[in-house]
């Protein structure tokens, strides 16, 4: 499988008071387009639930207030969100960058009243999984599933890999069996090593998507081995006959054409199109994160670039 961006949209829009927009996530309810991802600042790490709305993927989106949850954590953010049956259903962290956290599950008719419910999952201290984030709700082969990032305890600085959870009830109300890690740093030649003399962050911002022909996407953010830190960041693909792995990396899918990075992102498949709704920053956002939407026709060859 190779793949090529045919058309590629960057920037999709300048928030009106919001220094950065990051870990998008497109969910369209029959009428309407949402957008949920995490707005705030890169600066202070400072983040809130960000919401926007359009009747078109491309805009002109409508910004609402962030979205308050009452929910506690110090990372609360990245929102990974499925509408079905005529219910949102959003999968969110509350920590990133140390031990602990949860993936709490939150309820919603129209998007932007929310009602939480208990966590899916919670941190298993002293494990593989002493921190857990960017969860990601999937629906493989009729089954229902949570795929999320897994760190053990660290001194510097985070180094997650992807695991996976599956819904003993196959409703998203779970409750949710750990089926364990499925995507390893060492799967990964295009990614930081954990003994890298500069290691810059682990695998996050995971995604699992049902190919056509029944295979399983992983689209995920690895970090580069080389280069400045700032420019190292970037949306990969990798894929499965089988959702629990092995999974086969095709590498970085999205080339820049000036200095920057990209990576969490949405894919989208209908028919045999491919959506990739992506955050990237660049030279031209004054490397503030911004939102960028690329297509293509599955199977064809070749690398887009950012516009």
């Amino acid at each position: 499988m190779r793949i090529s961006f045919e058309s590629n949209v960057f920037l999709l829009f300048n928030p009106a008071s919001l220094d950065d927009l990051k870990d998008p996530c497109p969910v369209f309810d029959s009428k309407l387009w949402h957008v949920f991802g995490s707005g705030g600042t890169v600066t202070t790490e400072t983040w809130g639930i960000f919401h926007a709305t359009s009747p078109n993927l491309y805009g002109p989106w409508t910004e609402h207030d962030i979205i308050s949850l009452v929910i506690s954590g110090s990372g609360v953010a990245a929102p990974g969100v499925t509408f079905d049956d005529g219910v949102f259903h959003m999968f969110i962290q509350t920590e990133f960058m140390k031990s602990g956290g949860r993936c709490e599950h939150a309820v919603s008719n129209d998007g932007f009243n929310w009602v939480v419910l208990k966590p899916a999952i919670i941190s298993l201290p002293d494990t593989d999984e002493d921190g857990i984030y960017d969860p990601h709700p999937a629906f493989i082969g009729g089954v229902r599933y949570i795929v999320y990032s897994g760190m053990p305890k660290f001194t510097k600085v985070p180094q997650p890999d992807i695991y996976l959870a599956r819904s003993t009830s196959n409703t998203w109300f779970g409750p949710w069996y750990r089926i364990g890690k499925i995507l390893d740093h060492n799967d990964l030649p295009h990614h930081n090593p954990r003994e890298h003399p500069d290691y810059e962050w682990g695998i996050e911002g995971a995604q699992l998507v049902e190919l056509p022909d029944g295979r399983v996407l992983l689209n995920a953010t690895c970090f580069l081995p080389s280069g400045a830190r700032g420019s190292r960041q970037r949306v990969f693909f990798a894929t499965s006959d089988n959702v629990e792995g092995p999974y086969r990396t095709l590498g970085p899918v999205l080339d820049l054409k000036e200095p920057g990075e990209n990576g969490h992102s949405t894919v989208m498949i209908n028919d045999n199109e491919l959506t990739l709704f992506y955050q990237s920053r660049v030279r031209a956002t004054n490397n503030r994160w911004r939102f960028g939407i690329a297509k293509c026709s599955l199977g064809e060859p070749a690398v887009a670039q950012v516009a």
